[in-house]
């Protein structure tokens, strides 16, 4: 038999190993490589709006609404003009922006400059950054009674220190002069730990020839702090302080157990402290959703602020 009688042979083309099937989108292609990564990102997406994005329209719609008798009606302005001419809220505001306050010249001071201060220990720095976490992993409620604890007028810790010096006792939680402060001391003790190790971090990232050079100048350690330290680590500086002003105007837990939330005379009523009573003691939720909206949009414009600083820190 010729060559030229044989059956010519069919050549089959196998498939590749991983090749999509024909006429498949680049969409449904790029879904189907990606369909675990999707599961899990629509989960956090869905959870996120539900106990996130939900509570935050839902506050919007109910701050313009009044609820009666299982009865919801559109009340306009009302409520926001309710609120407005409420002496407790013009009150709770001076309360946040001075506990605000306080807590920026001790709770933001402070850790920067202990962190300063572990930055000079060239050994044991792994537990003394243990020892300054410590009071953050503490559980809140445990660490405030804790400080009602010191705050005793009649066997608290404080009050002992200030007879060994002769000092007359205070009533710590009980006057109107002192209030505010305790509960800032207190709210500082709790949370400086994790400020101070960020500020320790920045610390560690400034070159060693810096300082190096000022000490050749003949600088000290307060001049190498304000011309090496502070510029150095000025965007942290910048975006700690607009975090140490969110989270201190969102206080509650603080005043709430120490001073049973409004304190002597309203002393320690803060403006979340004011929305529970607005809606738990009052039963009024439109006008705690009213108050609720005047701290988002407050709290909106700092955050706004931080999302750009650090945009450029990025850049």
């Amino acid at each position: 038999m010729s060559a030229s009688t044989l059956p010519a042979r069919r050549e089959t083309t196998l498939p590749r190993q991983g090749a999509e099937p024909p006429g498949q989108s680049g969409f449904a292609r790029a879904l189907r490589r990606n369909l675990t990564a999707h599961g899990f990102l629509i989960g956090a997406v869905l959870c996120f709006a539900f106990f996130s994005w939900y509570p935050m329209v839902r506050e919007f719609v109910l701050a313009f609404q009044k609820t009666k008798d299982g009865r919801t009606t559109w009340a306009g302005w009302s409520n926001l003009s309710y609120v407005f001419h409420d002496p407790a809220f013009w009150q709770a505001w001076r309360n946040t922006l001075l506990f605000t306050g306080l807590a920026l010249v001790l709770g933001f001071v402070l850790p920067f400059l202990v962190a300063v201060l572990l930055n000079e220990f060239r050994h044991g720095q792994g537990y003394l950054r243990l020892l300054v976490y410590l009071p953050v992993m503490m559980p809140p409620v445990a660490s405030v009674l804790l400080f009602k604890y010191f705050y005793d007028p009649g066997y608290g810790l404080f009050n002992r220190i200030f007879d060994l010096f002769g000092l007359p006792a205070q009533q710590w939680l009980q006057s109107t002069d002192t209030a505010m402060l305790s509960v800032v001391i207190a709210a500082t003790w709790m949370n400086m730990g994790s400020a101070t190790l960020v500020y320790l971090a920045a610390l560690q990232a400034i070159p060693g020839e810096l300082y190096e050079a000022a000490e050749l100048d003949g600088a000290g350690l307060l001049r190498k702090i304000w011309h090496v330290t502070v510029p150095q680590t000025r965007l942290v500086l910048s975006l700690m302080f607009l975090m140490q002003i969110i989270a201190t105007m969102q206080v509650f837990t603080e005043p709430f157990l120490l001073t049973n939330g409004a304190g002597p005379e309203g002393s320690t009523t803060t403006v979340v402290y004011l929305i529970y009573q607005y809606a738990f003691n009052f039963n009024n939720y439109g006008g705690a959703a009213a108050l609720g909206l005047c701290l988002l949009v407050l709290l909106a414009g700092f955050s706004a602020l931080y999302v750009r600083l650090s945009r450029d820190s990025g850049d």
